[in-house]
């Protein structure tokens, strides 16, 4: 590991010498284990400013990091500098405007119950503890996308620390390109977003939580699953988001289980979920909640942290029953030392698919559903990744491109896998705001590391 000095740097700093080094260097995805150089936890846009320009002096990559949960670990790295945003959390709204603002750092947590406490729901995503910016910037699927849009169609401008270390504004109005490419073009390729302002959505009373679980359901029940869910979502009423996913698990065996939001009536509800329901031996529970109270339940499936793999894709069309068969089969038979594997079905359609393809960087607009497949362990990486590996070549056969917030360490071509046809234009803004590629990772627009001194 390097050693350096760390003057100049503002904020609090952690190094390998901290006895909270090990915790603090941890991230989600405990399949992810990578040693930083330091961490330096940000307090306000100076200290990220400084942060930017203390790298670059000296030639050291950073990365960015907000809640910590890119799924392959790309907030992360070893002999980096990770700036750290969790600390930079306020929030403030203008109803007058009908929007409000939120610092860099902030969570789906903290803004579901800054809104909530006022009446205002929020696409955010469904795992609390997730940084929103990161969140946005890859586009933004959460279990509203259907009625309120994706989380980056109500971002009306941001804040962000360029590759020179200064202060600049995107809006429509002003870095429109910048504002652009941060709605779908990826979290850390830019700058770093210190500060976003969002629009508000309508008040509401409450929503209805919808749960369907298929407790035994074997393989070709799950796969019957699959049609009836691309039958039903091609006519779902707009009001309604839903996550579905056919899974293995040490606990549960082969399961469905599916959850999501419905803006009305528990009534209308069930009759808009009515043919997902015809399979023996369906279970459903439907809550009629206040927004704050639908996001927790949900919010608390999530575990602290746990390992995994995955890889996802865009579904365009519609499936055949051999095609379901397969998908279903695809989780089978678990790896050495995996707990669950598991197939995720993430709705899209309604508001998502009314906003044009090249309004924002988020290319898919158009798909019909967004399909992920994980597996989950407690050892065994190397037999896991190969379990992924042999079956993401059967799912990229049925599906199109891939989701820049559900990413791929795998993909030999990964620029055109998440962003379509949106790459050259992404290039060509990257190349106008970081032309010394300060900003990157593994997986960046523009390659590898490469940081270029003052």
């Amino acid at each position: 590991m390097n050693t350096c000095s760390f003057d100049g740097l503002t904020g609090r700093v952690v190094t390998p010498d901290d006895p909270f080094y090990y915790e603090a260097r941890q991230v989600y995805n405990r399949a992810v284990n990578r040693f930083p150089l330091a961490i330096v936890y940000c307090r306000n846009s100076s200290d990220v400013s400084n942060a930017v320009l203390w790298a670059r002096k000296r030639g050291i990559c950073l990365r960015i990091r907000s809640g910590g949960h890119n799924y392959e670990g790309f907030s992360t790295g070893n002999d980096v500098l990770d700036i750290d945003l969790s600390e930079m959390n306020q929030l403030s709204i203008n109803e007058e405007s009908r929007s409000f603002t939120v610092e860099g750092g902030a969570n789906n947590k903290q803004i579901y119950e800054f809104l909530s406490a006022r009446g205002y729901p929020f696409p955010g995503g469904t795992c609390p503890s997730v940084g929103v910016s990161g969140y946005v910037m890859g586009g933004g699927w959460g279990l509203s996308c259907r009625y309120l849009g994706l989380g980056c169609d109500s971002l009306l401008r941001f804040l962000m620390v360029n590759s020179e270390g200064s202060l600049i504004t995107a809006s429509p109005e002003e870095n429109s390109d910048l504002f652009w490419a941060c709605r779908g073009g990826g979290g850390g390729n830019f700058g770093i977003i210190v500060s976003m302002t969002f629009s508000l959505p309508r008040k509401i009373d409450k929503i209805t939580l919808v749960e369907i679980m298929y407790p035994s359901a074997d393989q070709e029940k799950q796969a019957y699953f699959l049609l009836s869910w691309q039958d039903w979502l091609e006519h779902a009423d707009p009001r309604i988001t839903l996550v579905a996913r056919i899974y293995n698990s040490q606990e549960d065996g082969r399961s469905i289980l599916s959850r999501g939001f419905f803006y009305g009536p528990p009534e209308a509800a069930l009759g808009s979920i009515a043919p997902l329901l015809e399979l023996g031996g369906v279970k459903y529970r439907l809550k009629y909640v206040t927004f704050l109270e639908a996001v927790t339940i949900i919010g608390s499936f999530y575990p602290p942290y746990e390992a995994f793999l995955s890889a996802s894709g865009f579904v365009s069309r519609e499936l055949s029953e051999c095609e379901c068969f397969k998908l279903a089969e695809l989780i089978s038979n678990r790896p050495a030392g995996s707990i669950y594997t598991g197939l995720s079905l993430y709705a899209l359609g309604g508001r998502v698919s009314e906003v044009p393809v090249d309004s924002t960087a988020f290319y898919y607009r158009d798909a019909r559903y967004i399909v992920w497949l994980n597996t989950i362990f407690q050892n065994s990486k190397g037999e896991n990744a190969l379990w992924l590996a042999e079956r993401f070549s059967y799912l990229s056969s049925v599906t199109t491109g891939s989701y820049v917030n559900f990413p791929y360490e795998g993909f030999p071509c990964y620029l055109e896998e998440y962003y379509g046809r949106h790459v050259c234009r992404l290039k060509k803004i990257k190349k106008e705001y970081d032309p010394c590629g300060v900003f990157t990772y593994p997986q960046a627009i523009g390659g590898s590391c490469f940081c270029s001194n003052l």
